[in-house]
């Protein structure tokens, strides 16, 4: 396979539509790590994709027959626009079908191209079936955004660049992997030119197929994977795909969503070009890898594989890139509910910058203030303010963690409920579109009292609902059965302590 796939790659056709994408020096990111880090600008392509560098390569190899019938793909965005882009080059009719909660600015992508864009299903497994169907009845060839050889092989040619631009020793190139078609290609040709070189797959830790099946050493079908990074949020990676990465990818490593905002941060700043979350994935684990092995003077490389990022997830993502980067934390802390002792706190705090200051009166005695701080030392720095809080006699927590403080929390502070007995508190993840949010109620419907309700738009394409229902013990049984039945992504939230000291 491995000699087979190497000739594959040399004699790849892509650059009909792809360009030799350059190997950046990051230099504000480099001197802050003390390494020697580049990032490969995938992001700079045609389609703002390394994509269309395997979607292109298997379409000029069909027969002349299997061109004029047409072919069709299952995307939720980049492969999509790159199977478009090629197939208006080459006078190929290219269908696409892509989930319904797919955004808008993917969609016109693929039709600015001249693909046509079939919205079906609420997930991409949903598109892909879809996708199989249409292909068998209309005779048109699927062309696979990763487990296909041809189109690994022309991923793969990014590989051929890297050692190209970069003719020193290589110590370590960091790939993100959603199905493994990029790090297959990527880390076939490096190893057999440059064994000693380290590739390092990364990871959304919400979807991790590719690390789950290294670890279980089989092939494996996560339960659910996260959005976050939904450019490369795939349940099962490719079976070649794994195959060929178990025998040229020396590590796999997950990076949490803040960790991947930060790292979006990180190459603005260098760059001034905002990834798409999946194309910040190889920076964040690059980041980590160097804080976690305590590595210096390497030659590192990330590749930044995606650029294709709506508008308005931009809110996100700068509000937990300062967590990702360690500059704020968010602190739970309890004061004495009288007067002076706000200026008191602050004090405390001494000089340092207040992000945020949520509180409402709710009892005789004590305050719970739900407080964000910045800070420039880190960890160490915060681990420092809390001794010195806890030193006052604050009783204080670190919420910094804590995904529903993130995500819901610290934007609905406002006292503890009242008479709201057998409360359950469930965080909700259902696909964003017109009217998701009034289907959502629908299916939660009346039988349950709704007794704390927040929903916040992040301009992804999945909505996030946190909701407290009062369920009598008796009746609890009956509850969990009935969340089962909705068929949303869930998880209980009744004994988070960031609930249980604000808002029980």
């Amino acid at each position: 396979m491995s000699k087979t796939l190497i000739e594959k790659i040399l004699t790849a056709r892509v650059y009909d539509v792809a360009e030799e994408t350059p190997l950046d020096v990051a230099k504000s990111l480099s001197q802050r790590c003390d390494n020697n880090i580049f990032f490969k600008r995938e992001d700079l392509q045609a389609v703002f994709s390394f994509k269309l560098r395997g979607a292109f390569n298997r379409m000029f190899l069909l027969s002349d027959e299997a061109k004029a019938n047409g072919v069709i793909a299952a995307s939720a965005g980049n492969h999509a626009q790159g199977v478009a882009l090629s197939g208006m080059k080459m006078g190929v009719e290219t269908t696409i079908v892509m989930p319904k909660i797919t955004a808008d600015i993917k969609i016109k992508g693929v039709e600015s191209w001249g693909g046509k864009a079939i919205l079906y299903g609420n997930n991409f497994d949903e598109a892909y079936a879809h996708a199989l169907i249409l292909a068998k009845k209309h005779n048109m060839t699927f062309l696979h955004p990763f487990d296909d050889i041809d189109v690994i092989a022309g991923q793969g040619t990014i590989g051929i660049e890297l050692l190209r631009q970069h003719p020193d020793p290589i110590d370590i190139i960091f790939v993100p992997v959603g199905g493994g078609g990029l790090i297959s290609g990527i880390a076939t040709y490096i190893k057999y030119l440059s064994p000693s070189t380290m590739i390092i797959g990364v990871e959304h830790e919400e979807a991790a197929s590719m690390y789950q099946s290294f670890k279980q050493n089989k092939r494996v079908i996560l339960d659910q994977a996260g959005f976050f990074a939904d450019g490369a949020a795939v349940k099962q990676v490719g079976e070649n795909t794994l195959a060929i990465a178990r025998d040229v990818v020396d590590e796999m490593i997950t990076v949490s969503t803040d960790e991947t905002c930060a790292a979006i941060k990180d190459v603005f700043e260098d760059t001034r070009t905002l990834l798409e979350p999946a194309g910040a994935l190889a920076t964040a684990g690059l980041k980590k890898h160097i804080e976690t092995h305590q590595i210096k003077n390497k030659q590192l490389i990330s590749i930044c594989s995606g650029a294709n990022i709506s508008f308005d997830r931009l809110r996100y993502v700068a509000e937990r890139a300062e967590l990702g980067e360690k500059r704020e934390a968010l602190l739970a802390v309890t004061i004495p509910e009288k007067p002076g002792s706000f200026y008191t706190f602050c004090k405390a705090i001494s000089n340092r910058g207040i992000t945020e200051f949520n509180y409402r009166y709710s009892h005789q005695q004590q305050a719970e203030v739900f407080a964000g701080v910045k800070l420039t030392g880190g960890d160490s720095e915060k681990q420092q303010l809390l001794n010195e809080l806890k030193e006052k006699d604050y009783f204080v927590e670190d919420l910094s963690d804590n995904e529903l403080a993130k995500t819901h929390l610290r934007f609905m502070v406002g006292g503890h409920a009242q008479g709201a007995d057998h409360e359950v508190l469930y965080r909700f993840i259902f696909p964003e579109h017109p009217g998701a949010l009034r289907h959502f109620l629908m299916r939660i419907g009346s039988q349950w009292n709704i007794s704390l309700f927040h929903y916040r738009n992040h301009g992804s394409d999945f909505g996030r609902v946190l909701v407290g229902i009062q369920v009598p013990p008796a009746e609890r049984l009956e509850f969990c059965a009935f969340l089962k039945k909705l068929n949303y992504q869930y998880k209980e939230e009744t004994n988070n302590p960031s609930y249980q000291r604000f808002l029980r």
